[in-house]
């Protein structure tokens, strides 16, 4: 139990389901998060209410929103089940064994194209440790670091600001691509001003990719075309692969679906790594993760 007031102690359950229920809007969404019944969401809410004499949600139709007492308890809710996580992992580091479970957040790309082999490594090295993973955009799984709802997070890198930390681990070239047929597919070179030109299919505007390219783009004084966006590379790669626009793949996923153009002067690239929130102790589970990453940088490195 847990004192927020001088009435009764307050579940950390209770609050794991407020905090389900504020974040995702939906008592039934909460249940599916914490995978509990409906009914179940709802009776601990109900309980957390009571013991704190106040209304934390108003139910409008089918539109669930924090009440004034509601948001104000949010990033208290957030700070108290923090500390617990860390004080449990604290305790649970006393013990030498890698053990428990290790919650991950990995971007599409990283979890079909880098993580396999490193989970089949970890899993042969640690078999008692039990795996959550999760397969979010990049920002998103930024978020869920930030809001310590998993241990570390496995993606695109952008700019880190406290209380995030990220740690480069693979450089991920950027290519130009386009079908096979596509006009610029067969000259040799071609400049960043004829590829502005045609139609492109690349993620979304907010994400770390999206900026890249458009970034690059802009320091020539070019705009996007932007034909459609989508956050799968497997889709961008199959658009671009029927002809419908130019994209930017990493070399990974390069092959004789997609036509590589040729731009002198122009390399793009990303960082890929990990991310973990630095007011939070790492497992000992989470450690050897990140101890494995450290090696498959070094070797990246070389």
């Amino acid at each position: 139990m847990y004192w927020i007031t001088d009435r009764n102690p307050v579940d950390p359950a209770s609050l794991h389901a407020f905090l389900a229920v504020a974040e995702t809007g939906s008592f039934s969404a909460a249940g599916e998060r914490l995978h509990l019944t409906q009914p179940a969401i709802s009776k601990r809410i109900a309980a957390l209410e009571s013991d704190l004499g106040r209304r934390l949600f108003d139910r409008i139709g089918r539109r669930i929103a924090p009440t004034e007492a509601g948001r104000a308890l949010l990033p208290h809710a957030r700070r108290i089940l923090g500390e617990l996580d860390d004080t449990r992992r604290a305790l649970d580091n006393l013990d030498t064994e890698v053990g428990g479970r290790l919650q991950l957040a990995t971007s599409h790309h990283i979890g079909l194209h880098r993580l396999p082999p490193l989970l089949r490594r970890f899993g042969r090295e640690h078999p008692q440790v039990a795996l959550d993973i999760r397969f979010l955009d990049s920002e998103q799984a930024w978020d869920e670091v930030l809001h310590g709802r998993v241990d570390l997070a496995l993606t695109t890198l952008g700019p880190a600001t406290a209380p995030l930390r990220a740690v480069p681990v693979w450089d991920d070239p950027l290519e130009f691509v386009v079908a096979p047929d596509h006009p610029l597919a067969h000259r040799g070179e071609v400049s960043l001003q004829e590829i502005a030109a045609h139609p492109a299919v690349l993620p979304d505007a907010g994400t770390f990719t999206h900026r890249i390219v458009a970034e690059r783009l802009a320091a020539e004084g070019l705009a996007l075309r932007l034909r459609m966006t989508s956050n799968s590379l497997e889709t961008l790669k199959m658009l671009a692969s029927v002809g419908l626009a130019w994209s930017v793949l990493p070399h990974t996923m390069l092959d004789a679906q997609v036509a590589v153009l040729r731009v002198p002067g122009v390399r793009l690239h990303r960082q890929l790594g990990h991310v973990a929130h630095t007011g939070r102790t790492l497992s000992n589970a989470a450690r050897a993760f990140v101890a494995m990453l450290d090696t498959e940088a070094m070797q990246d490195d070389a």
